[in-house]
């Protein structure tokens, strides 16, 4: 049973939580042209303008709907730390905070921030602050999944040998 746990946690992980970081860390790019080729343009409405625009609204979606799925990774490892038989353990206990911190970072700071330069995206605002701001609670949400992983990885005083 917890092989069975430990591979739906992985690929859940996988699956959930690698979309919202590569969607989450394209958006201020891709936002920041779309709103560049919108000024350099005019306000002409060009189709290819609409095209574009539909890109960070794609990412977004993208990070809205992950995000949701990404509620079974947590759910799937509590399990498997039970039945591992860590729930104590140190580096769970970390990784456990930097997920809950993480989960916050996108829910209070990067899903806002990206609604936020699509509203301004639409009214023709400039985006540049908010977008670099936006840009840095992605860097620090993406981090600490990478730190989460690795601890996962290399688990402190797991009998792995690694």
């Amino acid at each position: 049973m917890t092989k069975l746990l430990l591979s739906i946690h992985v690929l859940a992980a996988i699956i959930a939580i690698g979309p919202v970081t590569v969607a989450a860390s394209m958006f201020p790019a891709v936002t920041r042209r779309v709103s560049a080729v919108s000024a350099s343009s005019g306000d002409r409405g060009d189709r290819g303008d609409r095209g574009a625009a539909s890109v960070p609204q794609a990412l977004h979606r993208i990070c809205r709907v992950y995000a949701v799925v990404g509620v079974v990774v947590p759910v799937f490892g509590f399990a498997t730390a039970n039945s591992l038989h860590v729930l104590g353990d140190p580096w769970l206990i970390v990784s456990i905070v930097l997920t809950l911190i993480a989960a916050v970072i996108l829910a209070a700071l990067v899903l806002p921030g990206q609604s936020a330069a699509l509203a301004a995206l639409d009214k023709g605002s400039g985006t540049s602050a908010a977008l670099r701001r936006l840009t840095m609670f992605t860097g620090v949400f993406n981090l600490l999944w990478a730190v989460v992983t690795v601890l996962m990885i290399v688990r402190p005083g797991s009998t792995t040998g690694a």
